[in-house]
């Protein structure tokens, strides 16, 4: 609708300053022309907008002019007070902080809306731990929050999962990302980018060096690359096997992130098919005993096969004698 484009338009100006018309025409899928007529609109509702030609010039607001958020819509509103029961801002310190921009984007919102937002509050909430998942390790997000928003290089006492002694690294951030209620560091490590688990950081220090970040590579662009690299080599190993169906729920909600697809109901039993980093990763299928049988590959089989064979003789001769 032309309103919402307007007051996207609007507060665009109001966060960037001066932006090209060629920019806004692109951003909102319109014409250079619809822009244009845009800004008229704007300025004959007593909006101060003005456009400057040349070479860096643009679309900009009067110096100091500034709107509120009376526009927002009822989805619009309720979003941001969703947005607030995530909990990713307590663990970024910045509950205190975010409690107050929406008390005054409450004030703000427009009569109609508030009950709506109000209720959002008190109706959604957002638990991002996993069921069952074990203690939470408590995760200091500071010092890393300090390079990345100061772009300074940092120095990691770095804990890799399966090792007992931490490394060292020193590393150019780009930024946090919160995934599955864990957060992540996304750096590059001699020029190549690197995740490294927040809770598994021993020690952090903030250098007195720039950071060297790749010209051009964002952290979203650096994330989804480490996000592939990380889905590819879980899908190295494809095993073909039967549950169950009585099971199959209890299957899924635990190996689900290993499924390839839907199961396949044929009768009492299901076949599913799954893809695993490596051998070691396939040893949890064991928690399913005599219902859950690995039809392939045969290397899957023997693994399964002598790693029940040992557990056999580590209880063999713990039993209690009568």
């Amino acid at each position: 609708m032309k309103s919402d484009r307007l007051l996207s338009i609007l507060l665009l100006l109001q966060t960037r300053g001066r932006v090209p018309a060629h920019e806004l025409a692109e951003r909102f899928e319109v014409s250079v022309r619809t822009i244009y007529r845009d800004v008229e609109g704007l300025s004959a509702a007593g909006v101060p907008v003005y456009t400057e030609r040349g070479r860096h010039g643009g679309i900009s607001l009067l110096p100091g002019y500034r709107t509120d958020v009376t526009g927002l819509t009822s989805d619009e509103s309720r979003a941001l007070f969703i947005l607030a029961a995530s909990g990713a801002h307590a663990a970024l310190g910045l509950e205190g902080a975010f409690g107050s921009a929406l008390r005054k984007v409450m004030a703000a919102l427009p009569e109609p809306h508030r009950p709506a937002a109000e209720l959002t509050s008190r109706r959604v909430l957002v638990d991002t731990a996993r069921w069952r998942g074990g203690p939470q390790q408590t995760t200091d997000l500071d010092v890393l929050q300090d390079a990345v928003f100061t772009d300074r290089r940092l120095r990691l006492r770095y804990r890799h999962s399966g090792s007992r002694h931490p490394r060292t690294y020193t590393v150019d951030p780009y930024g946090l990302v919160q995934k599955a209620g864990v957060w992540y560091l996304v750096a590059d490590r001699s020029g190549k980018p690197q995740l490294f688990r927040a809770d598994r950081v021993a020690r952090a220090t903030v250098t007195d060096a720039a950071v060297r970040r790749r010209p051009g590579v964002t952290l979203a662009d650096a994330w989804e690359t480490l996000r592939r690299r990380v889905e590819e080599r879980q899908g190295g190993l494809v095993v073909t096997a039967r549950v169950e169906a009585a099971r199959l729920d209890l299957f899924v909600r635990i190996n689900g992130v290993f499924m390839t697809g839907p199961p396949v109901v044929e009768g009492e039993w299901a076949r599913v098919e799954l893809a695993f980093g490596d051998l070691r990763e396939t040893r949890t299928l064991l928690s399913f005993a005599d219902r859950l049988e690995v039809l392939s590959p045969a290397s899957v089989r023997a693994e399964l096969a002598a790693l029940a064979a040992a557990v056999v003789r580590m209880y063999a001769g713990s039993q209690d004698t009568p």
